[in-house]
């Protein structure tokens, strides 16, 4: 029967990693980068428990995993109201299209 390992986690939180980054380079926009951003945090959050369940460091693991949710939630939430004021702003939501803030 199958065990499941350290290694598993691994493969999977590695390829949630590259999933998120590719959607943070190839995505123009706004949601869909932050949605890779949430990607790359989700797969950290699998690092940091698997390497607590099988490396013996008791609780930290899932202290830190729950560190990581409240701060992708902050980052959710203050991402939302500035696309939110971009759509407002600009009618579009795309990354590359607005580039008129820094003005």
């Amino acid at each position: 029967m199958l065990q499941v390992g350290l290694q598993h986690f691994l493969i999977v939180s590695s390829i949630l990693f590259a999933l998120g980054i590719y959607g943070i380079v190839t995505r123009k926009n706004a949601i869909m980068v932050l949605m890779g951003i949430e990607l790359m945090l989700n797969s950290a959050n699998i690092n940091f428990v698997a390497f607590a369940r099988y490396g013996n460091f008791g609780l930290h693991g899932q202290i830190y995993a729950l560190f990581v949710i409240i701060l992708a939630a902050a980052e959710a939430a203050i991402a939302l109201a500035i696309v939110l004021n971009l759509y407002k702003t600009f009618a579009k939501i795309n990354v590359d299209e607005v580039n008129n803030l820094k003005e």
